[in-house]
């Protein structure tokens, strides 16, 4: 019998395996529970119209009707400039380094597409034939103030870079600054080029420049040459040709640069009108000049040739007025007139004042004086009660008739503490009240577990004591800034005189804030404020308004101005640019203001509050000193002040000024002493005398916000029993403990509790707490007043003097040349 085959097996023959039926011989149920649920969907369709599969006729028509939307948006956003009357196209140029000149660039702007014509100072026209358009040169030097008035109106803004020199410490300032208040279309370029040699070197430099500008200004992709002429024919194409991007609040706002000013009984600007309608009923701008009331407004047409039956003759435009004031005039008041005040309520804050701080027993807490209505009583002894007795059985137990072997006694205290740890854990009691019901880690302590008789310390031992508690705790907040409100108290001082204008609060973001109470300390002009129930709706409606009537945008007008001192006309300077621009409705009105200020990470040094600052805000500049406090929204638009901005914070500087619609941006600079700020290393940060310390954006403004300064008491425990401690340090005599006796008090690591009762004569107090409090913690009070915003003043100079600028750029060049000589 042969061998088996590995591997080999026959075909089973009792197996049998039967084609299955197919689906279209399937029942509708069958079909069903095979899809599992499942809905068929038709192949191709789609769930919107938008995303239907369209046909090629549908698709070409589409295409179509963009192609003609975005066209007529383009002629709608360049018809300003078409025509032989159309505005010119506002161009700033701006040097950044020191070497540079914007009168050469414009020179060989002109000569590339074979225009000759003298640069003078000042803003002045070149009609471009050849491509039918109109420039407006504006040629600066490197003034930190013409700059930002130039590039505020321009259309494009040309920047002038230097082959041979670095932009130095004050161009980049001028970049900066430029760039923060909004900028419109920005085109690069750069001279002496040709001066470059070898001439493989030229290509790195240009790229070395392009390199820089793309680090503030990602977009600009290429850096023009003003040696190449054709290069600059290409530039002047793009300058002809570009649609500018526009700012979006200045577009909301009718503007002019002004060409001409004509001094005289009235003081007249001339210029073309751009962005919105311009009305003789609102007030204007003018540069740093001031707020100014429009007189009249008349037609100012450019001298043209006109073809005559006797050959050509130069006709002048009559002068024609266009508009002028109505009884809508708006009016250089800033605040709202006095109100005559009943003398009942006078009476009334006169008596609120004198008695504040004699009528009340105890400091207010949310919106309550407690231990105010009657005086507190006496100190009784704890009585020992059975086990499970409630208190109103208590009060039918006498002392000597119970039994004192303690198996079924409790101390009374521990009782009534369960009762205020039910009452702190109420949602109504805020985030203090809501801490966990949990001891904390436990440690051996130092002092001696007792309810002892409490004894009295020695003045002078305490003293001391005191002062090496104070000083150790000095050597820790050096590294600790957990808490940075914490103060710290005389102890020949009294507490409530120090603190009479705080109070406590349960909750700083939730808590009701007693406004009654401020009223003694508020600002003289406070009520006279203008008060906005419904920011949005009063910003939409002066935005609309702007929207119709008014003198057409592109007309070349007259504005006179109406009561101008004469000091003006003597610090008028041809040369630097002005600029007019129309205010909405009641932004001349003064009010608490708030705007969002950013300060760099890379700032060295943090801004104090109520610090002089200088701030730009769309077309004014004030001085201001700031209050700094916590953005968000709260329930009871209470806010903490902030003692200090720190480097990469964020924060709402507060302070009393006109009002300013929508979130225009903003720039916070500083004056200071050039070389004063160092560095980590010890090194001047600056030679300037003013920097740009923060950038921000216009916030709502409210006479209702709340900024809240803190002060923290903290206090040491000296005995520890359970859940009761005996403090010390907080305070410094009784009458300070009863006053502040309301006050919830905290620990640094979570607990929560209140005062019991006091202790002795030195400020010593029994405090109860919701669990086993470590001795290495320290227990705080919070207290909170109301801050007030100062007002700011309009600036009327220069941001930067020119020979601060000039000692400044001196003191450079000496500290360059004394590292050369080393």
């Amino acid at each position: 019998m042969p061998g088996a085959v590995g591997g080999h097996s026959h075909r089973p023959t009792t197996k049998t395996n039967n084609k299955p039926f197919k689906s279209r011989h399937a029942t509708k149920g069958s079909l069903r529970n095979a899809a599992k649920g499942k809905v068929a969907e038709e192949r191709g369709m789609r769930k919107t119209p938008h995303q239907q599969v369209m046909s090629k006729f549908d698709r070409r028509n589409r295409n179509k009707q963009l192609q003609l939307q975005k066209h007529n948006q383009h002629l709608h956003e360049t018809s300003i400039f078409a025509g032989k009357d159309g505005a010119p196209r506002n161009v700033a140029v701006i040097p950044l380094c020191s070497d540079g000149s914007a009168v050469e660039a414009i020179k060989s702007l002109n000569a590339s597409i074979d225009i000759e014509s003298e640069v003078p100072e000042g803003a002045f026209r070149v009609n471009v034939d050849r491509f039918k358009q109109k420039l407006q040169y504006s040629p600066l030097k490197r003034d930190l103030t013409a700059c930002l008035d130039a590039a505020r109106v321009a259309d494009y803004v040309v920047l002038v870079l230097s082959a041979e020199e670095e932009v130095d410490e004050f161009g980049e300032l001028i970049l900066r600054s430029v760039e923060s208040q909004g900028l419109s279309t920005l085109f690069t370029v750069v001279q002496g080029l040709n001066k470059i040699e070898p001439q493989k070197q030229r290509l790195s430099v240009l790229s070395s420049l392009k390199s820089y500008i793309t680090h503030f200004h990602p977009e600009q992709d290429k850096v023009f040459s003003l040696d190449n002429r054709q290069e600059c024919s290409n530039l002047m194409r793009s300058l002809c040709g570009t649609t500018p991007k526009g700012i979006r609040w200045r577009d909301e706002r009718s503007w002019m640069l002004v060409e001409e000013v004509k001094f005289g009984e009235s003081v007249v600007l001339t210029g073309v009108v751009r962005g919105k309608g311009l009305k003789a009923d609102r007030l204007v701008q003018v540069g740093d000049w001031g707020t100014f009331q429009v007189e009249k407004i008349t037609a100012a047409p450019l001298a043209r040739r006109k073809r005559g039956e006797e050959g050509m003759g130069v006709v002048e435009g009559a002068e024609e007025i266009l508009d002028q004031p109505t009884e809508d005039r708006d009016d250089l008041v800033d605040l709202a007139p006095e109100e005559v005040r009943m003398e009942d309520d006078d009476d009334e804050m006169n008596d609120g004042m004198t008695t504040m701080t004699t009528s009340k027993k105890g400091v207010l807490l949310d919106d309550h004086h407690y231990f105010s209505e009657e005086e507190p009583e006496a100190y009784t002894a704890p009585k020992k009660l059975p086990r499970g007795t409630s208190k109103y059985q208590a009060a039918w137990y006498l002392d000597d008739d119970v039994s004192d072997s303690g198996s079924d006694m409790e101390e009374d205290d521990e009782m009534e503490d369960d009762e205020v740890e039910k009452e702190a854990a109420r949602p109504e009691d805020g985030e203090e009240g809501l801490a966990g019901y949990a001891p904390t880690e436990a440690g051996q302590t130092e002092y001696p577990q007792t309810e002892g008789g409490f004894i009295q310390p020695d003045a002078d031992e305490d003293a001391m004591q005191l002062e090496a508690f104070r000083s150790q705790k000095r050597d820790e907040a050096r590294d600790d800034l957990e808490f940075p409100d914490e103060i710290e108290l005389h102890p020949h001082v009294l507490a409530r005189e120090r603190l009479a204008k705080y109070r406590g609060l349960k909750s700083l973001r939730s808590s009701p804030w007693q406004e009654d109470e401020d009223r003694a300390y508020q600002p003289e002009d406070w009520e006279r404020l203008l008060k906005i129930q419904d920011y949005q709706a009063s910003k939409i409606r002066a935005s609309r308004e702007a929207l119709v009537g008014g003198v057409a945008p592109g007309t070349r007008v007259h504005v006179y101005l109406k009561d101008v001192p004469a000091t003006i006309q003597q610090s008028y300077n041809p040369s630097q640019p002005v600029t007019l621009f129309s205010l909405l409705r009641h932004e001349y009105k003064k009010t608490a203001v708030n705007f969002l200020i950013n300060l760099s990470a890379d700032a060295t040094a943090p801004i104090k509050a109520k610090e002089e600052l200088i701030m730009q805000c769309g077309p004014r500049r004030f001085v201001i000193n700031p209050l700094f406090s916590q953005g968000g929204n709260t329930p009871n638009d209470v806010h903490k002040y902030c003692r200090y901005l720190h480097p990469g914070q964020s924060a709402v500087a507060t302070f009393m000024g006109p009002v300013t619609w929508g979130a225009v941006p903003t720039l916070f600079f500083k004056r200071q002493v050039p070389g004063s700020v160092l560095d980590e290393d010890g090194e001047p940060v600056s030679n300037l005398p003013l920097s740009l310390v923060a950038t921000g954006t216009a916030l709502p403004p409210s006479t209702s916000r709340v900024v809240a300064k803190r002060a923290i008491l903290t206090g040491h425990p000296y005995h520890i029993h359970k859940k009761i401690v005996t403090i010390r340090y907080m305070f410094f005599n009784r009458e300070d403990v009863e006053w502040f006796k309301a006050l919830p008090l905290w620990t640094k690591r979570g607990r929560s509790g209140f005062i019991k009762e006091a202790l002795g004569t030195h400020g010593y107090f029994k405090a109860t707490f919701d669990g086993r409090i470590n001795p290495q913690d320290s227990v705080g009070v919070s207290l909170y007043k109301r801050v007030w915003p100062r007002s700011a003043k309009q600036l009327d100079a220069p941001l930067l003097d020119a020979a601060a600028l000039q000692q400044a750029q001196q003191q450079e060049v000496d500290d360059v040349d004394a590292m050369d000589a080393e």
